[in-house]
């Protein structure tokens, strides 16, 4: 007997949105309802060699679990999604940030971007006003 396989989640990629002294800042995000399934939306974005090659690829997602999230080395900036995505009430979807380092340290000013990038997301998908 064949065991089949689950659709893949339906990626969205808003693509590069911002830019702040050389770093540049995309924003991606997708249904989800497992951490498998935020693991196979990861794995899809990576497919595409930017995305794999960025700095970070920060991300959140409030599952019925609990809320998860993942720094990618770009330290605190997925307590930052994970609280928007609270705010929002925004339940079973994962978002991603995604940064190419362009070079100058940012200093605060970082999270305030990946929240500009997050922003944008909620509003392009129509949870945010």
């Amino acid at each position: 007997m064949t065991q089949m396989t689950p659709p893949e989640p339906q990626l969205v990629q808003l693509g590069v949105i911002l830019t702040d002294r050389g770093s540049r800042y995309a924003v991606s995000g997708a249904t989800v309802t497992s951490r498998v399934e935020i693991d196979a939306v990861l794995a899809r974005l990576k497919r595409d060699k930017a995305y794999a090659k960025a700095t970070h690829n920060t991300w959140a997602a409030l599952l019925p679990t609990g809320g998860l999230k993942a720094d990618d080395g770009e330290s605190g900036a997925g307590m930052v999604i994970l609280r928007m995505l609270e705010r929002s009430e925004l339940k079973d979807h994962v978002v991603i940030v995604t940064r190419w380092y362009g070079g100058k340290k940012l200093g605060g000013d970082r999270f305030r971007r990946v929240q500009d990038a997050v922003r944008a997301y909620l509003l392009d998908q129509g949870f945010a006003e």
